[in-house]
């Protein structure tokens, strides 16, 4: 888990470093579209701080008051981002909304342009990072910040090829207009995170490849010759866990060891595809009518 904050910390320095950049490259043109890219960036910092803390959160056990851990922490990370990303769309189409009906000119668009261009780069590089450690952690924290920085990188290139195109043109009003495209294009990444991460305080299904696979390995070990069935198949994901719960049925004149035995092959299977899985399984005789009083949700 420290290696989990450590990609934190790793965000958080290129926010402070792109902050910088984007700032200088603002105050060298006065172009209210690198203006709002760099507010993304502050953005960016708020989101990386808060991924630290959540993460830190999360490497404690489990205890007495938490008894699955503490993963669901990570959801507050994603919502919290998606809020300061909402924030920072309302800021930026204010102040583009401002420009656009008082016009300005932009000076030195070749270094703003240059300075951006290595901010967007910095970008790139961890959100890459970030997004491939999110995945092979399964940290709904990190992925979420990688993707965000990601979205940046889309937004500062639209802000560099828009304050190009005013230097070409002549045409100030572009500058605004771009502005306000970045507002609208981290609003949408903005309602994305949010969406996942009430999805995830709802205890979300499994679902894609990795259901797919669930009920995969589930039919495998349903039998009806032998009078083997598998029902009230349930999982839902938080954060970094998984949980997956089911009803063998096997007759009843089964010994404890046999039905035991049979159950344990499905748990190891599914552990052998969802490492760190939590399963919570319950063996019921096939004849008895009370092992199908709650098969439906």
């Amino acid at each position: 888990m420290r290696n989990l904050q450590g990609y934190a910390w790793l965000s958080v320095a290129a926010a402070l470093a792109t902050i910088a950049l984007k700032t200088v490259a603002y105050l060298l043109t006065g172009s209210v579209g690198l203006l709002s890219d760099a507010a993304e960036g502050s953005v960016n910092l708020i989101a990386a701080i808060f991924a630290v803390v959540i993460l830190r959160i999360t490497a404690q056990p489990a205890d007495a008051d938490h008894e699955f851990g503490h993963a669901k922490a990570e959801y507050f990370a994603s919502g919290l981002e998606a809020a300061m990303i909402l924030l920072a769309a309302g800021f930026i189409a204010v102040t583009a909304v401002e420009r656009l009906l008082n016009p300005a000119p932009v000076a030195a668009i070749g270094a703003g342009i240059a300075i951006s261009a290595v901010a967007a780069g910095i970008n790139g590089a961890v959100a890459w990072v970030l997004i491939r450690a999110g995945r092979e952690h399964r940290s709904i924290t990190l992925a979420a910040d990688g993707r965000h920085l990601l979205s940046d990188v889309v937004t500062s290139l639209g802000v560099i090829a828009g304050v190009a195109l005013v230097h070409l043109t002549g045409w100030s009003w572009l500058d605004p207009v771009v502005a306000l495209a970045v507002a609208a294009n981290i609003l949408r990444a903005g309602w994305s995170l949010g969406r996942e991460s009430v999805d995830g305080l709802m205890d979300k299904a499994m679902t894609g490849a990795d259901r797919a696979a669930v009920d995969r390995i589930v039919a495998a070990h349903v039998d009806p010759l032998a009078g083997v069935d598998i029902h009230e198949v349930r999982t839902r994901v938080a954060g970094r866990r998984t949980f997956i719960e089911f009803h063998m049925l096997v007759p009843g004149a089964w010994s404890v060891v046999r039905g035991h035995d049979a159950l344990s092959d499905v748990e190891d299977e599914l552990r052998g595809r969802f490492p760190g899985v939590h399963i919570s399984s319950h063996l019921e005789p096939i004849e008895d009518e009370r092992a199908y009083g709650d098969v439906n949700l």
